[in-house]
């Protein structure tokens, strides 16, 4: 087949050095290890007809639902019209929310084209409810495709993929919003940094995480997607994190560079903050090449399938519980704190918002609320210092240890202070990861084979907890540490509440609730919070509140 027949929607003036054919001509590789370090090395990247064609390998390659359309179900349908010059004025599905076809470097005829599919696609998926990066994907492939019918059978492979544990595209609002929630989580644990940047500057950083997918597939440039489409279509949908949140990364450098710490910044509606990362992120190419946006997506460790989809699974479910399941407005709660409502004799709204900021993203449907004080009157608070720990876990659990104190929860639990400075103290594991052995998880990621794919599942299916009770993917049972030192967060009985354990407790009150103690310990690798040995005089506890209840 001629090479030209793969471009024949491409605006070759546009694609610049990608015009170019060079490099190997075929490959030849059946292990997908292989093929995954191929992708990543950009093996095809220099031969349009080359990547062309192991696209379409890969691609066939994806087990699929037994029905699926294919190129001879598109000639069918469209019959004359697939001869015909198709029109840019068909509206897209209701379910792309508003997102364009991105030219990329498509010819603008080419653009109708992809119209055309992603329409005869919505006729033939009516399952499909929401799916905003369609028509980015679908524009992409149409630059590897020979004709319309091609594209709409890659674009119906994709969206029919079944093999377990493995998805590449969300096609419902819940998988979809679930996704944002879950990126906002990873985003908070792997590059806090930026993070707090998002925190500093935006009043709704949920609502600026919603835009994570477009910002792969829709605002990188051509040069710098196929690329990332390359590793996507071997790896799947875990690519897209991890490319998200080295942007975000170079999104806080960018910003870094001779402006004021993230402290020191005033926040802003919301939109300017997605306009000015979208903005970064569309003229990345001036500052970030292909292969260093791939580097830094690849460098993050103990970053696996299982983890995604654990707590995908934990933030749907959450969803489901509230009843979210459809596209909806949202209200403007960043994370769920209202200012002019929030009542805290020992915090300040500004300082309970950080704290949240810290919080997995499913309670963002929930309200804090005060649970529990020590005091019933106003009290100055300027002389004193302010700590505290974010508990992941029900303290019901700590009955499984009968009358003897034993330590239970997450690696989700987390101390901090607020005075003198605001400071957060993680599991140790997050910013060391060498603690833990990662054979389990690299295997997981490695392992192509549908034994592995079902064991995976399998422990999906039948967790040791209910998937709401605990934070599944920070579970201490999902690691191989090296020390049970590194896994001590919280722990109590009549006696004592201690939070963070091994040489040391991170926190540690009395009975009364009147005296305690801090120092360092191996779980958060923290310094005293406070004074080693403390008076407590106030305590509050708050709990999160179900947003949505009537």
């Amino acid at each position: 087949m001629a090479e030209e027949e793969y471009g024949s929607f491409v605006d070759w003036n546009k694609m610049g050095d990608l015009a170019k054919s060079s490099g190997p001509t075929k490959v030849d590789c059946k292990d997908l290890k292989e093929f995954k370090q191929m992708a990543r090395q950009g093996y095809w990247a220099k031969n349009h007809k080359l990547r062309a064609q192991v696209y379409q390998q890969l691609i066939k390659a994806i087990p699929c639902r037994t029905v699926t359309p294919d190129a001879e179900v598109y000639r069918d349908i469209m019959g004359n019209a697939a001869t015909k010059k198709p029109s840019s004025h068909i509206p897209l599905p209701d379910f792309v929310d508003g997102s364009p076809v991105p030219r990329y470097c498509l010819k603008t005829d080419a653009v109708a084209s992809a119209h055309q599919i992603i329409n005869c696609v919505a006729g033939q998926f009516p399952d499909i409810s929401h799916c905003p990066s369609l028509p980015a994907l679908t524009s992409l492939l149409l630059h590897f495709s020979n004709d319309e019918a091609q594209c709409f059978e890659h674009i119906s492979r994709i969206l029919a993929c079944n093999e377990p544990g493995k998805r590449l595209l969300d096609q419902t609002f819940l998988a979809y919003e679930s996704s944002c929630m879950t990126f906002g989580d990873l985003a908070n644990k792997y590059c806090p940094a930026a993070h707090k940047l998002i925190v500093a500057t935006a009043q709704d950083v949920l609502e600026v995480y919603s835009d994570w997918q477009r910002w792969v597939l829709g605002d990188l440039p051509f040069s710098h997607i196929v690329r990332i489409l390359d590793v996507y279509l071997v790896e799947g949908y875990k690519v897209l994190y991890r490319v998200a949140i080295a942007l975000l990364k170079f999104y806080r450098k960018h910003k870094a560079g001779g402006q004021a710490s993230p402290g020191g910044q005033q926040q802003q509606d919301s939109d300017k903050v997605r306009a000015d990362i979208q903005a970064f992120i569309k003229g990345i190419a001036s500052t970030v090449t292909p292969e260093k946006l791939l580097e830094k997506a690849f460098s993050i460790r103990l970053f696996s399938r299982k983890e995604i989809t654990l707590l995908q699974l934990t933030n749907e479910k959450s969803l489901q519980q509230k009843g979210i399941t459809v596209k909806q407005k949202r209200r403007n709660v960043q994370l769920a704190l209202n200012p002019d409502t929030f009542s805290s004799e020992i915090v300040s709204a500004k300082e309970m918002r950080d704290i949240w900021s810290w919080i997995p993203e499913r309670f963002a449907l929930c309200q804090p609320q005060l649970l529990f004080t020590t005091s019933t009157h106003g009290c100055s608070l300027n002389r004193y210092r302010v700590c505290g720990a974010f508990l992941s876990t029900d303290w019901e659990e700590r009955k499984r240890g009968g009358n003897k104190v034993s330590f239970f929860g997450t690696g989700e639990c987390f101390v901090f202070r607020l005075k003198p400075e605001i400071e957060r103290y993680e599991w140790v594991v997050i910013r060391h990861p060498e603690l833990a052995s990662s054979i389990k998880t690299q295997e997981l990621e490695d392992t192509a084979s549908s034994e592995g794919q079902n064991a995976d599942n399998n422990s999906l299916q039948q967790p040791e907890k209910p998937a709401g009770d605990l934070s599944p993917f920070l579970s201490a049972r999902h690691f191989n540490l090296n020390s049970k030192n590194t896994s001590m967060f919280m722990a109590g009985n009549f006696d004592s509440i201690i939070v963070g354990g091994g040489e040391g407790n991170a926190l540690y009150i009395d009975s009364e609730l009147n005296h305690g103690r801090t120092g360092r310990c191996a779980t958060f690798d923290n310094p005293p919070l406070c004074a080693e040995t403390f008076q407590v005089s106030l305590l509050e506890v708050w709990g999160f509140q179900d947003a949505m209840a009537s």
